[in-house]
């Protein structure tokens, strides 16, 4: 028997608006500890809160809205991790672009030097890049690690997404942990 969240979410994938609403009311705190979870990695680089993050994730969803197909729960929220990392990889971008000039004709006003930007916006787009390569080699792997460093998902809330075991996770996230770390070397 499917659960309440369940129902709205395939409700939601017919085309009922409502449906998509009562469902996300009732993942509203899991999605909002998802963005905790996502801004806590990032720091203060995106210039989002948890909030505007979910609500910028609500967006990009409501565009995929038919399109997608979520058997429950964990799986859209597993979707909905990798919705926000995409959005603050996509902020990080903007502003290393506004950084190198962005278009735009820039006058300084004052003899100051400007305090540099943080780096952190770089580690970000290390990581990302690396997580990609990864995803082309052992695509599990690479949800694994959005799941738990970017969703802030339990092992057994990953292992249930992705329909293998809790022990099988945590081989993962070791392989996945000594790619990345061979890789941002």
């Amino acid at each position: 028997m499917p659960s309440e969240i369940t129902t709205l979410l395939r409700a939601a994938q017919s085309g009922d608006a409502r449906a998509a609403d009562q469902a996300i009311a009732l993942l509203y705190a899991d999605l909002q500890r998802l963005a905790r979870s996502r801004l806590r990695q990032s720091g203060e680089l995106t210039m989002l809160d948890a909030t505007g993050l979910v609500h910028e994730s609500y967006l990009r969803l409501q565009q995929q809205q038919g399109k997608l197909d979520f058997a429950d729960r964990n799986h859209f929220l597993a979707y909905a991790a990798r919705v926000m990392h995409s959005v603050v990889v996509d902020l990080v971008r903007a502003r290393e672009a506004e950084r190198r000039g962005g278009g735009a004709e820039h006058v300084t006003l004052n003899t100051a030097i400007a305090e540099l930007p943080p780096q952190r916006d770089d580690e970000i787009l290390r990581v990302h890049e690396a997580l990609e390569e990864l995803a082309r080699l052992e695509p599990r792997l690479a949800q694994v690690v959005e799941l738990r460093y970017f969703g802030g998902l339990l092992e057994a809330e990953i292992a249930a997404a992705l329909g293998i075991t809790e022990r099988t996770v945590q081989r993962d996230w070791q392989k996945a942990r000594l790619f990345l770390s061979l890789s941002l070397q």
